[in-house]
């Protein structure tokens, strides 16, 4: 669904928002077009520059990846050949290695079917800041200052209508996800993004947020990422795995959310930062299928 925010700044939300289900949109004047982020397979990436081609008349001059996830980045091939991508210099390498984009393992079911698309990285890589000027509209694009999602998240601040796309920094009512960044970094992440003020907050996932709501989105995560480190330290402290640990965690107030099982992910993420190793990516999500009771539901 296509929905205009402010006039010329769009976001296009896919319900429910769970895996390979991410946010996107745009911002648009009559100097240009800035994408943010695309989708997960080639159908869905078509229907939303479709969308926004059919709002706005204007086909996308440059586009920017929050992060190196596919469900944000696999349909960069759709976007015209001319549109330059830009992305964070770690996210770019993290998709040029990605393997699922080649073929998708069975953690998920269904399994998702990505379509015709093909690898496509950012032809322009920021490490902290960049600021894109497209006429009188100022878009910044800022990096956290360290792992959080990722170890290469970008955020876009449009400071003058005080709108902010924070990619997978935020996901408003599901599980935040943080094995491939930082539990500590992606909690520090959270009163980084609450110090832009902004009035309209698009996740990476879940419902555009205004209003109180941010705040209490925001709140939320603090909550969460707290259970997540207390947990971690409870875990080692007693010798348990990641997955005991996890199976021993109360949800309490977030176990409505859907994608409980990243809990387990995010638990092998704070294990290998504890022990100062490479995060074990295929034991990780065997682990959350286990915790899980099967493989991960999608709906792509």
């Amino acid at each position: 669904m296509l929905v205009e925010i402010r006039a010329g700044i769009h976001a296009w939300v896919q319900p429910d928002g769970s895996w390979w289900l991410n946010n996107a949109g745009a911002i648009t004047t009559e100097a240009g077009q800035l994408v943010v982020d695309t989708c997960a397979t080639a159908t869905r990436a078509r229907r939303f520059l479709d969308a926004l081609e059919a709002a706005t008349g204007r086909a996308p001059k440059l586009a920017v990846n929050t992060h190196q996830h596919g469900d944000h980045t696999y349909g960069n091939s759709l976007l015209p050949a001319e549109t330059v991508i830009i992305g964070q210099e770690k996210m770019r390498e993290g998709l040029r290695v990605d393997p699922i984009i080649d073929g998708c393992p069975p953690f998920w079911s269904p399994v998702p079917d990505w379509g015709d698309v093909e690898r496509r990285l950012p032809d322009v890589t920021v490490a902290e800041a960049l600021t894109v000027h497209l006429g009188e509209r100022r878009v910044e694009l800022r990096h956290p200052g360290g792992p959080a999602h990722t170890t290469g998240d970008l955020v876009a601040w449009i400071p003058d209508e005080r709108v902010l796309f924070t990619g997978d920094l935020v996901f408003a009512g599901l599980t935040p996800l943080v094995f491939m960044g930082s539990v500590t970094g992606a909690l520090a992440a959270v009163d980084w993004l609450a110090a832009f003020q902004p009035e309209v907050v698009v996740p990476g996932h879940g419902p555009i947020l205004s209003g109180d709501d941010i705040a209490r989105v925001l709140d939320e995560h603090r909550r969460y990422y707290r259970l997540v480190l207390q947990a971690g330290a409870d875990g080692i402290e007693r010798g348990l795995s990641p997955l005991d640990a996890a199976r021993g965690v109360d949800l309490d107030e977030f176990a409505g959310w859907a994608d409980a099982e990243r809990l387990v992910l995010n638990l092998h993420r704070f294990y290998a930062d504890h022990d100062g190793k490479e995060l074990e990516l295929i034991a990780a999500f065997t682990d959350a299928v286990t915790y899980n009771g099967g493989p991960l539901p999608t709906r792509v």
